[in-house]
């Protein structure tokens, strides 16, 4: 191990030392996180679990650091009627959450206990959740030691498990593998873009530091796609059709995997750096080389991008989270 890597593990020690013993919400919680920096689908999985324990009958709470986000202070991103905050505001992925789930309160926050004290003391406040969460699923939490949870899920990218396995700066990993002992429940996303061997291999990479921990794959499908004014249309219509491409997100080349699954063709593309913010001069560039054609990107991308006054051929690409029903199973019963 590197200098910098090792000092940035014995930085992460201190860390989590000094949390001291977790705070306990009123209510249980479910944390979805990753042992790597980005990339592993993790706000379709949140967005998944949200929608399945509304399904199951509970009223659930997100709670979100909101990464990049610039509202500092514990703030509503939702309150289970849309965004109450911008982009710029709340982060792209909370903002995202906020539009895509009706009846799920959102609060951003770095300390997620007094965000989540904060959901029962303005529960009067909320339309639709008056009587408060009961159930807490903490967005990027496996590293967030200053709150207990119920069920700790892990997910793990297939296409890129653990990068050259070292910790950041020299590598991907924000902890070690030894990390993988806290995991509850481990979700391999992303496995119908791997080879069935390369699953394989990371499963026993996984058992051998977690071998209680129950294993499930999943898949980050392509459900249609989206304009900037909510319209939208089918995955048939990329089919053999030539396109442009760009984003801002951790694994690009996943991105553009799964269009071309889906049938397309891309001419062009551009990548950008993850949660980039987008002005006037990029998206003049983007039309430009574009040339044309039709403009495509992720729906992360496109909520930064609503106020640029987007060309009527720009859309993005909707995934949803895929995952077998055991799985939900298996988390919910561990929150009854």
């Amino acid at each position: 191990m590197g200098l910098l890597s090792a000092l940035y593990g014995m930085g992460l020690s201190c860390k989590k030392h000094f949390c001291g013993h977790p705070n306990k919400l009123p209510a249980r919680v479910i944390s979805i996180g990753n042992l790597t920096l980005g990339g592993t689908g993790k706000t379709p999985a949140v967005i998944a679990v949200a929608q399945e324990a509304k399904k199951r009958g509970h009223n659930p709470c997100i709670l979100t650091r909101g990464y990049r986000g610039k509202a500092i202070d514990i703030s509503f991103v939702s309150r289970g009627e849309g965004p109450l905050l911008s982009p710029l505001e709340a982060g792209d992925e909370a903002y995202l959450m906020a539009e895509t789930l009706k009846r799920v309160t959102i609060i951003k926050g770095k300390d997620r206990f007094k965000a989540g004290i904060a959901a029962f003391d303005n529960a009067q406040l909320a339309i639709v959740n008056l009587q408060g969460p009961t159930l807490f699923i903490l967005d990027d939490g496996f590293q967030h030691w200053k709150l207990h949870r119920d069920v700790d899920v892990l997910l793990v990218d297939a296409t890129n498990p653990f990068g050259n396995g070292r910790l950041f700066p020299e590598g991907i990993m924000r902890e070690p593998f030894r990390a993988m002992k806290r995991a509850h429940v481990i979700v391999i996303t992303k496995a119908d873009m791997a080879a069935q061997g390369v699953i394989t291999e990371v499963t026993r990479k996984i058992k051998q530091y977690n071998q209680e921990a129950p294993i499930f794959t999943a898949s980050h499908k392509p459900a249609g796609l989206i304009n900037a004014s909510g319209k939208s249309r089918g995955l048939d219509t990329l089919r053999g059709n030539e396109i442009y491409v760009f984003s801002g997100i951790a694994n690009p080349s996943y991105f553009h995997a799964t269009l071309t699954s889906a049938g397309a063709r891309i001419v062009r593309s551009m990548n950008f750096r993850d949660h980039y913010i987008y002005s006037r001069k990029d998206l003049d560039k983007i039309k430009s080389e574009a040339a044309g054609l039709d403009i495509v990107t992720t729906e992360k991308d496109l909520v930064k991008l609503r106020e640029l006054d987007l060309p009527d051929n720009l859309s993005a690409l909707k995934i949803g989270f895929s995952i077998d029903n055991d799985f939900y199973d298996y988390i919910f019963r561990r929150v009854q």
